[in-house]
């Protein structure tokens, strides 16, 4: 338990409170609510989303509280939220951490947004498609936006999947999706909530590459905390610039030691070794003046890549 705990304390302010919601939601709903008739009906007809026209314009907030209840009985339903939750813990944290929380949220809430005006409109057109009707519950479509703008963001992101190995993360995305297409006729999936979820996703990561700012209302769930000291930049919440700096810190530490000298704790590099990682601070120090210059969105995929992988060293 201090152990989790422990977790739970590192994990940035957006990360954090998403995952509470949505497991606190689980467990009252699965311990308590689901058992007496009168909360299950509030859930059930007016938390979540019923994608019926015109209904939901008398209660428009059912497109965002669908996205924290999952609201399946037994073992399916725990699977449910948490591959839900992995996925957000496993993407969601990296970009919290490179593009602030006020980003993850906004991505979140629009994701289950457009999964929600998605449904409504595919179960008008097509009602008696199961898959684009009924109740919806879930994180499925905020999920799979967060998903889907990271993958549209950095590209060359990849991940480790098991008795799969490593893949692309924009290939996990399509892959989810054309088994939502091809298992179109089965039911208890939310498909159009999970297409919605996606494009949303790659709208916002579209527009935010074209200088249109979608996540600036976000920020007033957050308010900025006052640091004193540089190495307290390390905290939850650490961007990629402050990574950089304290990357770029450390490495021009280690200049007044001896060209052969090992640094505390680490193997003698070789010349070549230490060529590359000279070149890969310059260029770092170049995209660090542009971002200056010209914000973080002015960069190109390439020196985006860079970043990345010089974050991870």
């Amino acid at each position: 338990m201090n152990r989790f705990l422990a977790w739970y304390r590192i994990q940035p302010r957006a990360l954090r409170a998403l995952l509470t919601i949505n497991v606190v939601a689980y467990v009252l709903w699965q311990v308590l609510l689901i058992h007496f008739s009168a909360t299950r009906s509030l859930v059930v007809n007016h938390l979540a989303l019923n994608p019926q026209f015109p209904e939901i314009l008398l209660e428009p907030w059912q497109l965002v509280t669908y996205s924290f209840l999952h609201l399946q009985p037994g073992f399916w339903g725990f699977l449910h939220i948490l591959f839900n939750m992995l996925w957000l813990v496993w993407i969601g944290r990296e970009y919290e951490e490179l593009h602030g929380a006020h980003r993850l949220l906004a991505v979140y809430l629009i994701g289950s947004i457009g999964g929600g005006l998605m449904t409504v409109l595919l179960h008008a057109l097509l009602p008696s498609v199961g898959a684009f009707g009924g109740i919806v519950h879930g994180a499925s479509a905020s999920v799979l936006a967060v998903l889907t703008v990271v993958a549209i963001t950095y590209p060359y992101k990849s991940i480790a999947l098991l008795f799969i190995g490593t893949v692309r993360l924009i290939y996990v995305v399509i892959g989810f999706l054309a088994l939502d297409v091809l298992f179109l006729a089965g039911g208890g999936t939310s498909v159009s909530a999970h297409l919605g979820g996606a494009l949303s996703g790659y709208l916002f990561a579209r527009a935010e590459a074209n200088g249109v700012n979608l996540s600036s209302w976000a920020r007033i769930f957050f308010r900025q905390r006052r640091r004193t000291r540089r190495t307290a930049r390390t905290a939850e919440g650490e961007s990629i610039l402050r990574q950089m700096e304290l990357w770029l810190a450390s490495r021009r530490s280690e200049k007044g030691a001896p060209p052969d000298a090992p640094a505390k704790g680490r193997p003698r590099r070789s010349r070549e070794a230490r060529r590359e990682a000279a070149s890969l601070e310059g260029e770092v120090d170049r995209i660090l003046d542009k971002i200056s210059e010209q914000g973080y969105d002015a960069l190109t995929d390439e020196e985006k890549r860079i970043l990345y992988e010089a974050s991870r060293r």
